[in-house]
């Protein structure tokens, strides 16, 4: 058995509660296609999520108009918008430049209410926001939003003495920021084993308090790396001054974030279930638009899918995968990259041998308990997998057809719809819930087989 020891392995009886108490569905199943045969697609994945949404924060902080284009227009970049207009900022659609956003900061302003949904990214990065505000903010969220960790973000707010006043579970929605128009700032510290967002959350505001801000990771753990090196790269081409040279440190100095015309890469997460499919079903699959260079942890995918048995290349901006319809199992350690671990454990349920996926013990806080629900599923459909300390060991059995639950989660629905490319009988359960980042999965998902 794999290092660290395994723990009990979630039965699909044992999560049957979590799907109808987070995500309330009266929609059919949809049933997963199978692969006709080995593709041959090019598919256009649509702009970051975690790009998007720290640019519009910045926007809103920044000394005048900016411009969005190619933002990704899902559930949770929608949610971020209609926050930040809230809360005072004028966030409109360019009648002349479908897709663009021009967003022009205002005063934050309060008493308002923030509606979270399901996004971390809302929840985490907007109460410094609201603490720059000129009253109460209440903040609350979809019913599996309030299972998600807050309370590093509100200890730290609490810390450099902003009102927090919290009215359910400690360290969970809801809540209310007292804003009284300004922050001082100083030094804070943050355990953000639980989230790299705690850390982010706090870096983007922090060039708008007064002493500027000194962020000190103290957990013993920070997954997911890239995504704090994403907001220390956005913040930096916004002009602001960022020192991170001491590890597990960042400080932020105070100053203008500036108003920038910036173009949104696509979302190479979102991309990682289209290219897995090239490994499931043989064939190639392509990708316009994949960067050079990216701050985001999907640019990891090539790497980890030639691990597998995938042939990749770049041709100028087009990432082409190619599989042959087998999977190699792999032992990987994705800490910097836990948000593709679902993707990689559909391909790991259909290997030719059993996988380790490491360094993802924080995915237990995300949308859902995403190691619970993983185990649980590949079980319900015949497979084994079991929970170890800080990941998944996937030993690959015979599937077979079942209900695919997703709990609210949109990688677990594009999950199911991998396995359901090689197994007859798989039928997703709110396949909707992929609205969170992926504004037609569907649609895409049928283009790329036809």
């Amino acid at each position: 058995m794999a290092d660290g020891g395994a723990e009990a392995t979630a039965s699909p009886d044992s999560l049957a509660g979590m799907s109808s108490e987070v995500a309330p569905t009266t929609a059919p199943d949809w049933p997963a296609p199978v692969a006709p045969g080995p593709l041959d697609a090019t598919v256009e994945v649509p702009g970051s999520k975690s790009l998007t949404n720290r640019y519009l924060v910045l926007a809103a902080l920044a000394d005048g108009p900016g411009r969005l284009r190619g933002a990704l227009r899902s559930r949770d970049t929608l949610l971020m918008a209609q926050a930040l207009r809230d809360l005072g900022t004028t966030i409109e659609d360019d009648p002349e430049a479908p897709g663009d956003w021009v967003v022009t900061p205002g005063a934050f302003r309060g008493p308002r209410a923030v509606d979270c949904g399901l996004a971390g990214t809302v929840m985490r990065f907007l109460p410094a926001v609201a603490a720059l505000a000129d009253g109460e903010v209440r903040f609350d969220g979809d019913a599996g939003a309030r299972l998600r960790p807050m309370g590093p973000v509100l200890a730290a707010l609490r810390a450099l003495g902003v009102g927090v006043t919290e009215h359910g579970e400690p360290g969970h929605l809801p809540f209310t920021v007292t804003g009284t128009g300004s922050v001082e700032g100083g030094v804070v510290d943050v355990d953000a084993s639980g989230s790299s967002q705690f850390v982010s959350g706090l870096l983007l505001t922090a060039p708008r308090f007064a002493r500027g801000l000194t962020v000190r990771h103290t957990g013993p753990t920070l997954p997911s790396l890239p995504h704090i090196e994403m907001t220390v790269a956005v913040l930096r081409a916004a002009g602001v001054a960022v020192d991170d040279s001491v590890p597990t440190v960042w400080q932020v100095e105070p100053g203008p974030v500036a108003a920038r015309d910036v173009r949104v890469e696509p979302d190479l997460s979102n991309a990682a279930p289209f290219l897995c499919a090239a490994l499931v079903a043989g064939g190639t699959v392509r990708v316009p638009g994949w960067p050079a260079a990216t701050t985001q942890p999907g640019g990891l995918l090539p790497g980890i899918l030639e691990q597998m048995g995938a042939t990749t290349r770049l041709d100028g901006d087009v990432l082409a995968v190619t599989g042959t319809g087998r999977v190699r199992g792999v032992d990987l350690d994705l800490h910097a990259a836990g948000e593709i671990a679902p993707t990689i454990a559909a391909l790991a349920a259909l290997a030719d041998s059993p996988t380790r996926l490491r360094g993802i013990a924080h995915l237990r806080g995300h949308e859902t308990d995403r190691l619970a629900a993983l185990s649980a599923e590949i079980t319900r459909l015949g497979g084994q997998a079991e929970q170890t300390a800080d990941g998944l060991v996937v030993t690959p059995r015979p599937l077979h057809g079942g209900t695919v639950r997703t709990y609210a989660d949109h990688r677990m629905a594009t999950f199911g719809a991998l396995l359901g490319l090689a197994v007859p009988g798989v039928e997703v359960q709110d396949v909707a819930t992929t609205a969170k980042t992926i504004p037609d999965f569907v649609g895409l998902w049928d283009g790329m087989l036809a």
